[in-house]
């Protein structure tokens, strides 16, 4: 198994050495040079946006327990400037999604309020400098994702898919909330033989960053959480998944 250190890598010697780096919330305005508490005092009015995501239409599972919304920019290097780009389908091969893969998939866009905010593009912004030590490109093609994964029908499936890669250079996995429920272990594998890690993801802003190249990753599904009280509590799973890719968007 790999080893979560007690004292952290540096982000970028983490993903050059083992292929992945997690970031505790304390960790994540330091290692992205983020400012702080500027940023999070932005970042944090942006969640909502994820009690406003609409229901994923393509579950080829027959589910109905993942809402989300999907936004595509590109980051010039190395001046960072980054540009929305017009709307798009999300594609991949079957090759990285077995389940979902080989044909378009037209997900609402992301806000306009959330893809204009200076704590969003200052966080791609960020995260593409942070690649950019490890593996330098004149820029990046990425993709956002915000999923929510409930348990309304009993069981939510972040990643029906199962373990897999992506298809890109590199993946975040940022927690954006969690709430009343059990179980979303997050596992990733050396791609390339027998190690792997295991995790919970509590708190919100623990962020994952993983050379997809390298490894590869799954969430096991989530339960609602037993509440001693009797209450019933909505219970969800809030995520954003960043990919980032030097040679264009996926496409047929």
């Amino acid at each position: 198994m790999f080893n979560i250190a007690s004292v952290q890598k540096p982000a970028a010697q983490a993903l050059r050495q083992d292929g992945l780096s997690l970031l505790l919330p304390a960790d994540l305005t330091t290692e992205l040079q983020l400012p702080t508490p500027q940023w999070l005092q932005g970042w944090q009015p942006l969640t909502d946006a994820w009690n406003r995501l609409p229901p994923d239409a393509h579950l080829r599972d027959g589910g109905h327990y993942r809402r989300r919304r999907h936004g595509c920019f590109v980051q010039e290097l190395p001046s960072g400037a980054l540009t929305q780009t017009p709307h798009r389908a999300h594609w991949q091969p079957t090759e990285y999604n077995a389940l979902h893969g080989g044909f378009e998939r037209w997900f609402d866009p992301i806000e306009p309020g959330v893809a204009e905010a200076p704590a969003w593009t200052e966080l791609l912004t960020s995260l593409g400098h942070l690649f950019a030590q490890v593996k330098a490109v004149p820029r990046w093609f990425i993709e956002a994702h915000q999923f929510r994964i409930d348990t309304t029908g009993g069981v939510g499936r972040p990643t029906p898919e199962g373990a897999h890669r992506d298809g890109v250079d590199f993946v975040v996995v940022l927690l954006v909330a969690r709430q009343g429920v059990k179980g979303g272990e997050t596992r990733v594998f050396d791609a390339h033989g027998p190690h792997g890690m295991r995790f919970l993801m509590e708190q919100p802003l623990t962020t994952l960053l993983m050379d997809d190249e390298r490894v590869i990753h799954e969430t096991t599904p989530i339960l609602p959480a037993d509440d001693p009280a009797g209450n019933h509590v909505k219970a969800f799973r809030d995520t954003l998944v960043l990919t980032y890719r030097a040679a264009g968007f996926q496409a047929p």
